[in-house]
């Protein structure tokens, strides 16, 4: 297997230095390795693989200065917007987590388990989809391949870390008894039903970036989709219900072996001893965990599903690193 050179992007953030670990855990095979962020940053040390290296600051030559083969971007959509295409005019491959691609016609938006060979079509820039997608897809895959999806109702839970480091504090902060800086209202104690800035359509932008991004990944443009996002105060992992009809009738063990079947997930659906998925149990983990999988005895054909996954590691760092993986096994 070839050896590349891969970068890291926005090293010194939460996600950043959350690649930095998932890399580890993966051991691909770097010949050289390099991290970046702004000039507030370089200067500064990150260990990765029992070797320190030191921040560089991002230039608009350092893809080539360096060659870089693979760069793992996470370090706001701006920067992306900037940097990736001067980075794919260099003949490096960027895998972006930000929002500033996603809904690029021309930018593949990607989740190993449901759609990898979507990367093949890249031209120097394939999309991380937003961490609270990530998760639902994985666990819809199964359904929609065996027995179509009609609609999908999303409810979603999410926790600070999705905020990054401001959010995180706020809620440590928030306990203490302190006044927000990150949220607009105390998270400590509270749920705001308000995740990114609202549109004219009354919803907030997590919300249709969920609609919009399920319909990208599933390659259905008619597919009908409505969401609603809540931050809740729990540190780590989201937690989502999702209600969805199907285009078929099923039998609800039958449907549950379908769905334990899909690549990436975990069951954990039994009620009777209060098993099923917990965010405190999901951090930690790349695995999406489904349970609470009860039939919607108020719509023909219809299903709940409760999903939790570990938000900064699938929904973010472990979904790019898995693509980058994806890049080298099939298409170096």
């Amino acid at each position: 297997m070839k050896k590349i050179n891969l970068a890291v992007v926005g090293a010194t953030g939460m996600v950043g230095r959350t690649f930095l670990k998932v890399l580890e855990e993966k051991n691909l095979p770097i010949e050289n390795f390099y991290v970046f962020a702004s000039a507030r940053s370089a200067g500064s040390t990150l260990t990765f693989m029992g070797k320190e290296y030191t921040v560089l600051e991002l230039t608009e030559t350092s893809f080539k200065e360096h060659q870089i083969d693979i760069a793992l971007f996470s370090a706001g959509g701006g920067t992306s917007l900037k940097f990736a295409p001067i980075a794919a005019e260099s003949g490096c491959i960027v895998i972006d987590n930000s929002s500033a691609w996603r809904m690029d016609p021309n930018v593949p938006l990607v989740v190993p388990e449901v759609n990898p060979e979507a990367i093949r079509s890249h031209k120097g820039i394939i999309a991380n989809p937003n961490c609270s997608t990530i998760q639902a897809v994985v666990a819809l895959k199964p359904l929609n391949e065996y027995y179509g999806i009609k609609r999908i109702v999303y409810t979603t839970f999410q926790a600070v870390s999705g905020a990054g480091m401001g959010g995180w504090s706020d809620l440590e902060e928030g306990l203490k008894g302190n006044a927000p800086k990150k949220f607009p209202h105390q998270i400590a104690n509270n749920c705001l039903p308000h995740i990114d800035v609202f549109l004219e359509n009354g919803y907030t932008k997590e919300e249709m970036k969920m609609v919009e991004e399920t319909r990208k990944i599933f390659d259905n443009q008619s597919l009908r989709i409505t969401s609603t996002t809540v931050r809740v105060p729990v540190f780590n992992s989201h937690s989502e219900s999702i209600n969805v009809e199907l285009n078929k009738p099923f039998e609800i063990n039958e449907l549950k072996d379908v769905i334990s079947k899909g690549e990436g997930i975990i069951i954990q659906d039994d009620v009777a001893n209060n098993v099923y998925p917990l965010a405190i149990n999901a951090t930690g983990h790349d695995e999406v965990f489904v349970g609470r999988i009860r039939r919607d005895e108020s719509v023909d054909n219809g299903v709940n599903l409760w999903v939790v996954a570990d938000n900064i590691r699938k929904g973010a760092a472990s979904n790019a690193v898995q693509i980058a993986e994806w890049i080298i096994q099939h298409m170096m």
